[in-house]
């Protein structure tokens, strides 16, 4: 029996001209769909289901989904009401289980397996390129809920009523993160050494994934020993620790293929070294030769594949539309952001003797700071889309009593009586518990779109969501060779990184430590979706959200420690100093400031490091077995 895949459909009105009888009609080869011949000995039509596929790719953190790239108290949320009442993630939390989508990559490979006109070259990257795509996803499967049933060829029900033959048993953790980093090795060579190639698996996004998937499994089997209790006895959750060694110097491998250049000519971006904080924010924008970008998910205006971001994350004031500020980057995550000479250092909102400092410019208290921070954040006293950010949350008066107003750029009389009217809070806030302004006192800028009409809904943003750039595989190898004992090798690639943040003092062997590796991960990857599996896999979540308050003065405490917790998001707000006649009037000072909406501080339990498998599934196949510590 003919196979038919269809691929569109269309009116069919008027097919019955010419046919004498209902027999002729019956007999029609059908115009709306296409034989499984056709489509997998026709490079457009393959190209059309690997397209598909790659729409469907699976990523935790991603620009379509502003909630993924900002979770963990790396930021509040300032659109969501109530969004931080809660303590705790549910055990279902970040799960994915979507077998139909590794059944159609089965049917996929085997079709074009069994095709025969295609040019065997053509067809070997086709192959890959599937293979590519079923391995990346259970790479994602294995971060989320450990060991999974490993499938690798297309199942049919019979329709005998029984359907045990269908139940498979979990693999093992390692087996699925062995499987992901072994297809790669069989399948880099039949992919293009083209750093053009963005959208598509290239021979160097396979080795990134391939480092990743490797470094992750690694620092499973070596951390999983700090949470005995985070495993299961067959292996489905957890990773022997003899095992890390040979991940690690996988991962760190695979990294220096990409860095010798044996997959592709790759680097940091650095288009603009007079201004580094528009050079790191340009990453994200310029999809023009940029040299870093390594694969990617591209949207283009002129398709109609657009997303929101910038409608939902743009600062409030002048918007294209009334609507942003989703993401209010955190203190927590602005106070990491080393100084320019690499020192660890609190906001200075205060001196020695308990003072406020009095900045001239809004912006002040931020210089000589790693220019990553501007490149990720929007701060007071920026500018966006060519006006300033208006960020002030108050009066101060001399006094020291505040004039504010719930509503943004508040005109008001001050003082009461006095006939002279200001503006006594910003058009862009903060506002306590005021949707869409800068509640933290910051917007975000990573990921959001300078063009205009790019906060509008019927425009949207074209920005693209980056899988994989080249300072991760830097910062991969880094981690990598940190473990095997090689901090000199660590110590060089970092620098690279560092040195594009404009950080003049380089680190050496002696400087690099698990907390140095943590924390260049935190800064350079904020808003990107790894932070969430860097705390899973070195198994520091419980420690990091252990569910207690944080005071005002520990935010400006162990500023660079890993495991520094992080439970509750905390702002810095400026005040604009309302005193005639002093040489201080209309210059700023800075409060720390937790917003009222933190009502609890967050937990992770052990039962979070793994995402339940629901119990539809555990009732359809008797042979799944549970997470622990759920």
């Amino acid at each position: 029996m003919k196979k038919y895949i269809i691929l569109a459909a269309f009116a069919i009105a008027g097919l019955s001209i010419g046919c004498d009888s209902d027999k002729d009609y019956l007999d029609l080869e059908p115009t709306n769909v296409l034989s499984e011949e056709t489509v997998f000995n026709s490079p457009d039509l393959v190209v059309a289901n690997l397209a598909d596929f790659y729409n469907r790719y699976y990523d935790f953190g991603h620009v379509d989904d502003w909630r993924s790239l900002s979770q963990f108290n790396v930021a509040f949320w300032s659109t969501d009401y109530g969004a931080f009442e809660n303590d705790s993630w549910g055990y279902g939390d970040w799960g994915t289980w979507d077998y139909g989508y590794i059944r159609q990559l089965n049917l996929f490979l085997e079709r074009l397996e069994a095709s025969s006109d295609l040019d065997e070259e053509l067809k070997a990257r086709f192959m890959a390129e599937g293979r590519f795509l079923r391995a990346s996803y259970y790479f994602e499967l294995a971060t989320r809920v450990g060991g999974a049933p490993l499938i690798l060829e297309s199942l049919t029900y019979d329709f005998s009523g029984d359907a045990t033959y269908l139940q498979y048993p979990r693999s093992t953790e390692a087996e699925l993160y062995d499987f992901a980093i072994a297809e790669v090795d069989a399948i880099k060579d039949d992919l293009p050494s083209n750093p053009d190639i963005k959208g598509r698996a290239t021979k160097a996004a396979a080795l990134a994934m391939q480092a990743r998937a490797a470094l992750y499994a690694g620092s499973i089997a070596n951390y999983g020993q700090k949470t005995p209790q985070v495993s299961l006895p067959g292996g489905e959750v957890g990773i022997p620790a003899s095992k890390a060694e040979g991940y690690y110097t996988k991962a760190l491998s695979a990294a220096q293929q990409i860095i010798n250049g044996d997959a592709g000519s790759y680097s940091l971006y650095m288009k603009n070294p007079d201004n580094l904080s528009e050079n790191f924010a340009d990453i994200f924008l310029d999809k023009n030769d940029n040299p870093e970008a390594i694969f990617v998910e591209d949207y283009k205006l002129q398709s109609g594949k657009t997303h929101g971001f910038t409608i939902d994350n743009q600062p409030i004031f002048n918007a294209e539309e009334q609507s942003g500020g989703s993401i209010n980057p955190s203190l927590n995550l602005v106070e990491a952001f080393e100084t320019l000479d690499g020192e660890y250092a609190p906001l200075p909102n205060k001196d020695a003797s308990g003072n406020f400092i009095v900045y001239d410019q809004a912006e002040d208290i931020f210089d000589n700071r790693d220019a990553r921070l501007k490149g990720t954040v929007i701060i007071p006293g920026s500018t966006w889309k060519g006006r300033p950010v208006d960020i002030f949350a108050g009066l101060q008066l001399a006094d020291g009593s505040v004039v504010t107003s719930p509503d943004r750029g508040k005109i008001d009389e001050v003082p009461a009586g006095s006939g002279n009217f200001v503006q006594v809070v910003g058009s862009d806030g903060p506002i306590d518990g005021l949707r869409y302004t800068a509640q933290t006192g910051f917007y975000i800028r990573k990921h959001l779109d300078p063009k205009s009409s790019s906060g509008e809904i019927g425009t949207r943003s074209d920005v693209w969501n980056i899988h994989y750039r080249y300072a991760e595989v830097l910062l991969n190898a880094a981690e990598a060779a940190f473990e095997l004992d090689q901090p000199e090798v660590a110590a060089g690639y970092m620098n690279q990184v560092r040195a594009r943040a404009g950080i003049t003092v380089p680190l050496d062997g002696d400087d690099i430590t698990f907390d140095r590796i943590a924390h260049e991960r935190y800064v350079e990857f904020a808003f990107e979706g790894l932070y969430f599996y860097d705390m899973k896999r070195w198994r520091i979540a419980t420690e990091v959200f252990d569910g207690v308050p944080i005071t005002t003065e520990e935010i400006t405490q162990n500023i660079g420690d890993a495991t520094k917790r992080a439970t509750q998001p905390y702002g810095i707000w400026p005040y604009k100093l309302y005193e005639p006649g002093s040489p201080d009037d209309g210059k700023y000072i800075y409060k720390v400031v937790r917003p009222n909406r933190v009502r609890a501080s967050d937990r992770f339990r052990l039962g979070n490091y793994y995402s339940e498998i629901n119990q539809g599934i555990l009732n359809n196949n008797p042979l799944i077995v549970k997470q622990p510590n759920q």
